[in-house]
C-alpha cells in the first residue's frame, strides 16, 4: 500500500471516529491523536521527504487533502458541540412561564427611622419645623451656652468622646452628647417666635448594655415666644404622647433636673400594655418614663441675645429608639444596630398584626 493509500485511510478512520463524538473532552483527545505535533497525520507528512522526488508531489497532494478534510471536519465537530451544549442550557434554564412567580423580597423601613418619622410628623402637624446640626461639635454649643460651664458637676451626666483637635475660642471639639446644641445655633440665627426639633445622632461613652449604647438617636425639641408658660410645655407634650401612643393615655409629670431648664420636669404615660395596673414593662409602677422636659433657663436665653424678661420657652428631649422599645415592647436597644434581618421581619410581622386588629375594630 503505497503513502496515498495510506492517507486515504488515515482520513477515513479519522473521519468516522469524529463523526461520534459528542464530548468536549473526546473532541480535544481526537485533535491531539489525528492533528496534534505528534499526531498520526504529522508522522505521515513528515516521512514524504523519504519518498522518491518523482512520488513527493501526489503524496504532497494527498496529505494536503486529508490534512484539510480533518481540519475542516474537526471545526464543524466543534461548532456541533458548542450548539449542542447552548441547547442543553437553554433547556436546563428554560423558565416555564406556567407556574406561578416568585414572592420579590419586600425592603423594611429600619425601626429608629420609622420612630422619627412618625415623631417628626406628629411635631410638624403642631407648627415644628425640623433642623439638623453637626454630629462634630464645639464645647461651647454643647456644654456652656447650655448653662453647663466647665467646672459644673453636671457634665458628668454626660460621658463625652472629645476630638483630638486644636481648640478655638468656643472651646474643645467633641462628639455631641445631645442635640440640644442646636438650641443655641437656632436661636443665634433666628429671632423669636420660633418653634423646632432636631433629630439626629448624639454619642456617650458608654458600656453597651441592654438600656445603653454608645452611638443612637435623639430628638430635641423647643418653643421660644413672648408669654410661653408651663401650661404649653404640658399641652404639647400631652398631645404628641397621645398621637403616638394612643387617645387613652394619661400623661403625668415630676420634677427633675436638667441644666439648660428650670424648672425641669420628667413626663411619663400610663403603661399602655397593662392600662396601668403595673406589669413587667412598667416595672410593677402602672407608668413609664418617655422624655425629659422644662422651661428654658434664663441664662440659655441670654446667650443667645434673648431677653427672658419679655420671651419665655420651653424645651424637651426624648430617645426615639427607646420610643420604639416601648410601642413595640422591644427588650433591649442593641437590636437596632444588630443588622439582624429576623429583627426587622418580627416588625414588619407585628404591624400587619396591628393594622388588622385596628381594621377590625373600625
Amino acid at each position: 500500500m503505497g503513502i496515498a493509500e495510506d492517507l486515504a485511510a488515515l482520513r477515513e478512520r479519522g473521519l468516522a471516529q469524529l463523526a461520534a463524538i459528542s464530548e468536549a473532552e473526546v473532541l480535544e483527545e481526537w485533535r491531539t491523536r489525528y492533528l496534534g505535533r505528534r499526531g498520526e497525520l504529522t508522522q505521515v507528512l513528515r516521512g514524504l521527504g523519504a519518498l522518491p522526488p518523482e512520488e513527493r508531489p501526489a503524496a504532497g497532494a494527498a496529505g494536503n487533502r486529508a490534512k484539510e478534510a480533518l481540519e475542516a471536519a474537526y471545526d464543524d465537530a466543534v461548532e456541533r458541540l458548542r450548539r449542542a451544549a447552548l441547547a442543553a442550557a437553554i433547556e436546563r434554564e428554560r423558565v416555564d412561564v406556567t407556574l406561578p412567580g416568585r414572592t420579590p423580597q419586600v425592603g423594611q423601613v429600619h425601626p429608629t427611622t420609622r420612630i422619627l418619622r412618625e415623631i417628626t410628623a406628629i411635631f410638624a402637624r403642631m407648627g415644628f419645623d425640623v433642623a439638623d446640626g453637626p454630629e462634630v461639635e464645639w464645647d461651647y454649643y454643647n456644654f456652656e451656652a447650655l448653662n453647663i460651664p466647665p467646672d459644673h458637676p453636671a457634665r458628668d451626666m454626660w460621658d463625652t468622646f472629645y476630638v483630638d483637635a486644636p481648640p478655638s475660642e468656643r472651646g474643645a471639639m467633641l462628639l455631641r452628647t445631645h442635640t440640644s446644641p442646636m438650641q443655641i445655633r437656632v436661636m443665634d440665627r433666628y429671632a423669636p417666635p420660633v418653634r423646632v426639633i432636631v433629630p439626629g445622632k448624639v454619642y456617650r461613652y458608654e458600656a453597651i448594655s441592654a438600656r445603653h449604647e454608645s452611638m443612637f438617636y435623639q430628638v430635641e425639641g423647643f418653643a421660644v415666644d413672648r408669654n410661653i408658660t408651663m401650661a404649653d410645655l404640658k399641652g404639647t407634650l400631652a398631645r404628641f404622647a397621645r398621637a403616638l401612643f394612643g387617645e387613652e393615655r394619661r400623661v403625668r409629670f415630676r420634677c427633675d433636673y436638667f441644666p439648660f431648664v428650670e424648672p425641669g420636669a420628667e413626663m411619663a404615660i400610663d403603661c399602655h400594655l397593662c392600662n396601668g395596673a403595673g406589669c413587667r414593662l412598667c416595672s410593677q409602677s402602672g407608668w413609664i418614663e418617655i422624655l425629659g422636659a422644662g422651661m428654658i433657663h434664663p441664662k440659655v436665653l441670654q446667650v443667645v441675645g434673648y431677653d427672658p424678661g419679655v420671651y419665655s420657652g420651653f424645651a424637651f428631649g426624648m430617645g426615639p429608639e427607646r420610643i420604639a422599645m416601648l410601642k413595640y415592647g422591644i427588650e433591649t436597644i442593641r437590636l437596632f444596630y444588630a443588622n439582624d434581618l429576623r429583627f426587622l421581619r418580627q416588625l414588619r410581622m407585628l404591624d400587619g398584626a396591628v393594622a388588622r386588629a385596628d381594621a377590625g375594630g373600625r
